[in-house]
């Protein structure tokens, strides 16, 4: 199975990483932002401009990573967060592509930005710590520590 796995360049792809042992027997792609750690990644990769809160990136990455999922077709959308997801899960639903998000291990009394918004979007939302299924309601499932 194709697998995208959508996350930022710091924390999450250390998460995402974490990982890759989940993904051994598919074929997986990166799509995450540009900078000297994601350049030496082994795996197949989209390099994007981070997209931080500037809308005119946003904007922007929709359209890249549009393209990138057009173009690669996976059959699901894994990320790890952050800001990038947002894009990503948004045009994968548009297209048919299942979506999971993992919610950082890091938080574990709050809710995440992003967290918050593709909540709504995902597929399978899980999270790292109990507390946090009263937070975000039915749809978030804990199964323990994903990472």
């Amino acid at each position: 199975m194709k697998i995208a796995l959508v996350c930022s360049h710091g924390g999450h792809l250390t998460e995402m990483l974490y990982l890759m042992d989940a993904f051994e027997k598919h074929e997986v792609f990166f799509i995450t932002y540009d900078n000297f750690r994601t350049r030496q990644l082994k795996y197949r990769k989209y390099l994007l401009d981070n997209i931080g809160t500037n809308p005119v990136k946003m904007l922007k990455a929709f359209l890249k990573i549009g393209k990138i999922l057009a173009k690669e077709k996976p059959k699901v959308v894994i990320s790890t967060g952050s800001e990038i997801a947002i894009p990503a899960f948004i045009i994968a639903k548009f297209l048919g592509i299942k979506t999971i998000f993992i919610e950082s291990w890091c938080r574990i009394k709050t809710k995440s930005g992003t967290g918050r918004i593709v909540y709504h979007l995902s597929d399978l939302f899980l999270v790292q710590w109990p507390q946090l299924l009263k937070l975000y309601g039915k749809k978030a499932k804990y199964v323990g520590a994903v990472i």
